[in-house]
């Protein structure tokens, strides 16, 4: 069977990625699984300068789920290329960086940077608040998210990936608006903003009071916007969102999904995603399907 996967540019021996935030910088797991049988490693965002993140508590469970305030705490661009590029470089498998910043100007440079140390890619965490416009969230503000995606597009060359937030009221239209401004791939679903409360003490289980929920519970919304998006734009999609099993997996890439990244499960089950590709290999065998294009946005509505 032909498990080859191609974003447009990007192309992966396997579809299935790590989701950013939840890896670590691969180096973390590396005890638990073959970094070499991933299709590709989506390191935690990286900002220019070190982030220290949020206060603790940061984590809480949820049903079915769990919200995270973490803050993006990360070493920095410098740390990132120095100490942690050289190590996943080792690898027979696709470098994506997540990138963040407070300005446009941040992006572009982590953009250039990062093209420069000879990364894959670069998946642009649109879920910051852009200080020079008064703190407006990237992704929430259509103009400011298209002038993003323009501004760096015309910065790099590398295959560019936007991750869409679903806190948003029409996610189709910031995945058509990622498209026309040169966005090469989306991927979706980011987490949704919750919030848990103490009953006893009466204080929000998170310092930071909301945070995003990720985990199946969210899995049947990302699935339906994943759906939305393939409808509505021509550029591959990466889907996102709960998957914990090969099933789940298979859920994304029938809504059209080309490729899935795996997160919150990788707390449960440090080898999920190759748990995740072992399943999707027996479905595709025990179906008689020799390529994941066959299965690829093929669900009857």
């Amino acid at each position: 069977m032909n498990l080859t996967t191609n974003l447009g540019k990007l192309k992966l021996k396997n579809p299935v990625m790590t989701a950013s935030g939840t890896f670590g910088y691969g180096k973390e797991y590396s005890e638990f699984i073959d970094l070499n049988n991933l299709g590709a490693i989506v390191v935690k965002g990286i900002s220019l300068k070190p982030m220290k993140g949020n206060p603790d508590p940061r984590i809480c469970e949820t049903p079915c789920g769990m919200l995270n305030a973490i803050g993006l705490q990360n070493a920095g661009l410098k740390e990132f290329i120095k100490q942690q590029l050289p190590y996943l470089r080792n690898f027979n498998t696709k470098i994506i960086v997540n990138i963040l910043g407070t300005s446009i100007n941040e992006y572009i440079e982590l953009a250039e940077n990062l093209e420069a140390a000879g990364v894959d890619a670069i998946e642009l965490n649109v879920s910051c608040p852009n200080v020079k416009k008064g703190g407006i969230v990237f992704g929430t503000d259509i103009k400011i998210f298209e002038e993003l995606i323009r501004d760096v597009r015309r910065r790099t060359r590398l295959p560019l990936i936007t991750k869409l937030s679903p806190n948003t009221a029409d996610i189709k239209l910031f995945a058509k608006a990622a498209e026309d401004a040169g966005s090469d791939i989306i991927s979706l679903i980011n987490t949704i903003t919750g919030m848990s409360i103490n009953i006893k003490t009466r204080r929000s289980r998170l310092a930071n009071i909301t945070g995003g929920l990720s985990g199946p519970a969210i899995r049947p919304v990302a699935v339906r916007m994943v759906w939305e998006c393939f409808k509505t734009v021509k550029v591959p999609i990466i889907g996102m969102g709960g998957i914990i099993s090969a099933e789940d997996a298979i859920e994304f890439i029938l809504a059209g999904a080309s490729a899935v990244a795996v997160g919150t499960a990788n707390f449960v089950n440090p080898i999920a995603t190759l748990d995740i590709l072992e399943g999707i290999k027996s479905f595709m065998s025990g179906n008689n399907i020799k390529s994941l294009k066959e299965l690829t946005g093929t669900v009857k509505c």
